[in-house]
């Protein structure tokens, strides 16, 4: 399940095991803290915490699940594995625990996001059979608004969707901000709708951007959050050379898409050869209907004189050469 339904879930019944991974780390730890208030009030008063790092034994998993205690009659056990890999001896002490898990217990799993391969181990498979899985999925910028605004309804307020808008590019990237934005204007203002003109007044621009969401923004055509983007993340320290590495890996897949395409070549194979993934993907066909090829040319050939900036060949600024880079793959005049 993802996240967000973990609530609904745990209002039907609370189960014996469940297993948290995912890569954003605020709906992560939420739903930890949620399993955790859920058992706290079904009666599980004791709580065990196990973290797999160097030397742990495997032993203390079982151990703990066939102990019974003098002062509480259930328990919670959480098991973390922060590298996501529990090995061989791990993988065989998880399947044992899951085939035979104790009574008057929860067990709490937590894993950092998982690939395929990971989810289709036996020991995975096992935590999924006998228990409930919850995926704590990133939230991107077009989902951002709705998720903002079932959060404000929780509180009982609303928002205009030009005022989501503002509040999303303020917090993109950093849920821990967006949630501490909702509760602050919980706590600020009444029951009801919230303006823009609200916003302003009260809203820090708290966003995080990293080198990746900067090649959505681009393929995305988005001129005025690529600009956005761009200078937060100069402000943030980056190093141009990251950036412009992003910039130059999206313009190259790019220019082999639009190729292959031309050639008759299948789009899913072009976007597996170009490793072109999730949202990405239907973000391609808007751009190269934007961008010609003779473009993207160029634009590589600009690339390699930022290049050059950045090392401290040539004059100019790095920086701005990025952003003029951008706006011409967008198709924009700076």
């Amino acid at each position: 399940m993802r996240s967000e339904q973990l609530a609904r879930q745990l209002g039907t019944r609370l189960a014996p095991l469940y297993t948290i991974h995912g890569d954003e780390a605020f709906l992560a730890q939420e739903a930890a803290q949620t399993i955790r208030d859920a058992a706290r009030s079904a009666g599980h008063t004791e709580r065990e915490v196990l973290t797999v790092e160097a030397g742990f034994s495997w032993s203390r998993l079982a151990l703990l699940g066939n102990s019974f205690s003098l002062f509480a009659d259930k328990k919670l056990i959480e098991l973390r594995i922060p590298t996501g890999k529990p090995g061989v001896e791990g993988g065989k002490a998880i399947e044992a625990y899951c085939a035979d898990l104790p009574p008057d217990t929860v067990t709490l799993v937590q894993c950092p996001k998982l690939d395929r391969t990971a989810q289709n181990a036996k020991w995975f498979q096992a935590l999924a059979t006998h228990g409930e899985v919850v995926e704590a999925k990133s939230i991107d910028r077009t989902a951002l608004p709705g998720w903002m605004r079932e959060r404000f309804a929780a509180q009982q307020q609303t928002l205009a969707p030009d005022a989501l808008d503002f509040l999303a590019d303020r917090v993109e990237g950093n849920l821990f901000a967006a949630h501490q934005e909702i509760l602050k204007l919980g706590l600020l203002y009444p029951k009801g709708d919230i303006t823009l003109a609200m916003l302003t007044q009260t809203i820090a621009d708290v966003a995080r951007y990293d080198v990746f969401q900067l090649g959505e923004a681009l393929l995305g055509g988005d001129a005025k959050r690529f600009c956005r983007m761009l200078d937060g993340l100069k402000a943030e320290g980056e190093a141009p050379h990251l950036v412009l590495w992003a910039m130059s890996e999206e313009i190259r897949a790019l220019y082999r898409i639009g190729q292959g395409r031309a050639r008759g070549t299948p789009m899913p194979q072009l976007f597996k050869e170009n490793r072109i993934w999730g949202n990405k993907q239907r973000l391609v066909d808007g751009a190269l209907s934007r961008v010609r090829g003779s473009t993207l040319r160029d634009a590589l050939g600009h690339a390699a004189r930022i290049d050059r900036l950045v090392k401290g060949i040539g004059d100019g600024d790095a920086w701005d050469e990025l952003q003029m880079l951008g706006l011409t793959l967008i198709g924009r005049s700076r």
